[in-house]
């Protein structure tokens, strides 16, 4: 657990957000699960973490036996960091409790983008003083592979608690790529991640993030992204395996002029899967722009896809894309997108549908000598690419392979 010293203003707000139920999505009982599991061993060697929770997190996109394509590693277990390690001068991996230590500064990033009674979830992070990664690109440095972290849900019936801090200073580029997932297979868990991204004038950040749980297990990330002057937050997510409940709104706030933000999400829910997901940006600086895009499949589960985008500058841009297909039919999508505009001159947009697999494209595919299973899954597949522009070779490389991997369960 961390040694992160908090204001007492932080820890007062964050008491009386501790009772607040959830706003939205399954409110969870946290008084249901333990904060505490056994201590982990750290690893100076990842590749010498156990065999089987190396195949896992391979599953998210996190390499250990071989990271000669990556810039850094962080892998949390339960509420412990286990490895931390960087090969690249200038960019930084460490444990926020580390962190902490190094830099005295680091306090002033803490809740300044996401609010400590945002509601319990978050106040249950700051009350608990949990750890996180701390990731951090130097002035003009630029990342040459991604770095990776994996947290990693062990025990049954804890709340894995993380609070995250990542930092791209002026001119910098990073690109990280992030996998959660559990060794439990039918035993109930909690995930809580406080994400804060802080990316400074014409930095750069790509942020692919994958998860993979199990159907008992209840996820509630809390991000927001602060982007300057140039700036660009680029932004994916992938859930393709069953899963209790999700709820996460990530919010990125564009505050330099002709900021960028892009929210890619590919989302499957499986039957019992309840999945509350959206992206939400607010455009507060002239010119700046962004693109939420969102692909949604339920196979039994129920899926609500969000998406908000506000202009509050001249000349800003955004667009909202959503699409659903319902391939059971006890699955239910609800496309809910919203946009607002405070002053002339804002150029929003937004698209959505929802709907099954055109017969038609069905009998096209099987006429040419698929079965009906093939051609069905041709769709899916077809479905399911999202071109991502600015996108680094490398993570796009491994959001394929997450898609491809878990499309034979899907099918």
């Amino acid at each position: 657990m961390s040694e992160i010293k908090s204001s007492e203003t932080l820890k007062k707000k964050a008491r009386a957000a501790a009772s607040k139920p959830a706003a939205v999505g399954e409110d969870i009982d946290l008084s249901a699960f333990v904060g505490e599991a056994e201590p982990q061993s750290y690893r100076a060697d990842a590749s010498q973490l156990p065999a089987r929770a190396k195949e896992q997190m391979l599953g998210v996109g996190v390499m250990l036996d071989d990271m000669g394509q990556r810039t850094g590693t962080y892998i949390q277990t339960n509420n412990t960091p286990v490895h931390t390690s960087a090969t690249q001068e200038g960019i930084e991996v460490m444990a926020v409790s580390q962190a902490m230590k190094k830099y005295d500064w680091l306090s002033d990033y803490f809740w300044k983008a996401v609010a400590v009674d945002t509601d319990k979830y978050t106040a249950s992070v700051e009350l608990g003083q949990y750890d996180g990664y701390f990731f951090r690109a130097l002035p003009g440095v630029k990342s040459q592979y991604p770095v990776q972290a994996c947290l990693y849900l062990a025990k049954a019936q804890l709340a894995q608690k993380v609070h995250n801090i990542i930092i791209a200073e002026e001119g910098s580029e990073l690109h990280i790529i992030t996998g959660c997932t559990t060794a439990l297979r039918e035993e109930p868990g909690l995930h809580i991640g406080v994400s804060e991204f802080f990316i400074k004038k014409g930095a750069k950040v790509t942020f692919t993030m994958i998860h993979s749980w199990n159907p008992a297990t209840a996820v509630r990330p809390r991000t927001v992204a602060i982007v300057e002057e140039n700036g660009l937050f680029l932004s994916n997510y992938v859930l393709m395996r069953p899963v209790r409940s999700i709820q996460m709104y990530p919010t990125a706030r564009c505050v330099g002029e002709n900021a960028v933000v892009r929210f890619n999400s590919i989302l499957v829910a499986g039957p019992g899967s309840s999945l509350d997901i959206g992206s939400r940006v607010i455009l507060n600086a002239k010119g700046a722009k962004t693109e939420i895009i969102s692909r949604a499949i339920t196979t039994g589960g129920s899926i609500v896809a969000r998406g908000y985008v506000e202009g509050n500058a001249p000349d800003v841009k955004g667009h909202l894309e959503c699409r659903g297909l319902i391939l059971h039919k006890e699955g239910i999508i609800h496309a809910i997108p919203e946009l607002k505009g405070t002053l002339a001159g804002v150029d929003l947009s937004h698209e959505a549908a929802v709907g099954k697999i055109a017969e038609e494209e069905v009998e096209y595919l099987m006429a040419r000598g698929l079965t009906r299973t093939e051609a069905t899954a041709t769709i899916v597949r077809g479905f399911l690419r999202v071109d991502i522009e600015g996108l680094p070779p490398l993570l796009g490389a491994e959001l394929q392979r997450a898609v491809e991997a878990s499309e034979k369960e899907l099918m």
